[in-house]
């Protein structure tokens, strides 16, 4: 096995598909049925190509001993997803088990329909009583606040913030290494096994003063730092068709590249890699600064990494 201190700097990863009732088309299915999620870099992506070529990057030790902290996804949302909500560190070592995450997560929106919506808390005012009663008689519709989104746009959603995403949104999704969800409400789906209300758990952990962080591409540009937390920094970078490079320099740790549009060319020192559109690679800790240039077209990328590697 490759040790880390011998890693290559630049590691494609081969995203996993993930199918989900409210998917929709953009993803290759061999099944036919909807691909919701690419799960595009988390400690089971593995390596695509290079001498890492078939290890996973907890395999790897890349995230330490306690796996990797983050995942990202693309989601590609057909029709609403379940009203849900996320426990913070502490309640996830309560419910879940010891050791376990908690989840909070920032949305970036790629593509919106028009009239493309979200939810993201609740309506000011409602108070703690009024949203429990809510949760528990299925009328959580009532008092979830709706947003308006468009391309561009990004959310954070602390642990604790009652959330939807809507239909005609392809979104990139950075967030803590947990998949533990409260669902709330899943809009008269039939009930099974896989998409159960937890009724008392959302209680718990729902708060009714969060709202969720809406940072609109007007005031973002989709550049620099779109959103930071103690778990992740997001930022973005647009790439002119000229062929200009532009130099990151990280911190100590990993980043983590997505291409969202055009083709990009990664370059350290001593090694090259090339990004098609929705690809992605992990930038190792042994490259203290790369360069990302646009091959042809303009392009742009999202990179996220830990708040002391960026």
């Amino acid at each position: 096995m490759t040790a880390p201190a011998d890693l290559p700097r630049l590691l494609p990863l081969t995203p996993q598909y993930r199918e989900r009732v409210w998917g929709g088309q953009r993803f290759e299915s061999t099944s036919g049925t909807p691909i919701g999620e690419a799960w595009i870099a988390y400690g089971e992506s593995v390596v695509s190509s290079g001498p890492a070529q078939g290890q996973t990057l907890d395999a790897l030790g890349i995230g330490g001993p306690q796996g990797f902290p983050l995942l990202i996804k693309l989601l590609d949302c057909a029709d609403w997803l379940s009203v849900q909500v996320h426990p913070n560190d502490a309640q996830a070592e309560t419910m879940v088990g010891p050791g376990m995450r908690g989840k909070t997560e920032a949305w970036h929106i790629l593509e919106a329909a028009p009239g493309a919506e979200i939810l993201a808390g609740v309506n000011e005012g409602t108070t703690p009583e009024q949203l429990a009663e809510a949760i528990r008689s299925g009328d959580v519709l009532e008092v979830a606040e709706r947003h308006a989104v468009s391309a561009g746009d990004t959310v954070f959603i602390p642990a604790g913030t009652l959330h939807a995403l809507g239909p005609g949104l392809l979104l990139y999704e950075v967030q803590q290494s947990s998949d533990t969800t409260y669902r709330v409400y899943d809009w008269d789906r039939p009930a099974s096994s896989g998409r159960a209300l937890h009724l008392e758990e959302s209680v718990a952990v729902t708060r009714a003063e969060l709202r969720g962080d809406m940072r609109p591409a007007s005031q973002t540009h989709g550049e620099g730092t779109l959103t930071s937390s103690e778990y992740f920094v997001l930022q973005g970078l647009h790439l002119g068709s000229d062929g200009t490079g532009r130099t990151v320099t990280k911190g100590e740790g990993f980043q983590i590249v997505t291409v969202t549009t055009g083709q990009v060319v990664l370059t350290t020192r001593d090694e090259r890699l090339t990004l098609n559109t929705f690809e992605t690679a992990l930038v190792t800790a042994s490259a203290h600064d790369y360069t990302v240039q646009a091959t042809g077209d303009a392009a742009s990328v999202l990179i996220s990494g830990q708040p002391a590697e960026l």
